[in-house]
């Protein structure tokens, strides 16, 4: 898939859930239909994908290393993400992601559960992530 042009508009919604889960290496191998609504993708188009096809180019790549060792590490992460939809516009999520587990106890994927996020915490967020943003530069 070709890169997709980010664009300084803001989809808000509303209602149920996001809900997508991973392999190890943050392979996308099941997208609720909420999820397929909102980031404007077909269930296909996600499938097999790396969950990173709907990262923002605002995001910091700090914000994601610090999600990486929590979830590796077993620990559940909960935090503001900015997501870039297939339309170029972005919506900001709250979001919990948590190690999934076989029998054994062993890491087998990971699953992440979004909703809205609250302004407050969207204005918070954003300029927390622009300041490390700009450490990136």
């Amino acid at each position: 898939m070709g890169q997709i042009e980010a664009q300084d508009v803001e989809y808000l919604f509303q209602g149920r859930v996001i809900i997508s889960e991973t392999n190890l290496k943050g392979i996308i191998t099941y997208a609720n239909r909420k999820f397929c609504e909102i980031s404007g993708y077909d269930k296909e188009e996600l499938i097999g994908q790396a969950h990173n096809i709907i990262r923002h180019p605002d995001m910091p790549k700090e914000a994601f290393e610090k999600v990486w060792s929590t979830i590796q590490g077993g620990q559940i992460w909960h935090g503001l993400v900015k997501n870039l939809r297939k339309d170029g516009q972005y919506y900001w999520v709250e979001t919990e992601i948590l190690p999934s587990k076989d029998a054994e106890g062993t890491i087998i994927g990971y699953v992440a559960a979004r909703k809205a996020a609250s302004r407050k915490d969207v204005q918070e967020t954003s300029e927390m992530y622009k300041k490390m943003k700009e450490k990136e530069l």
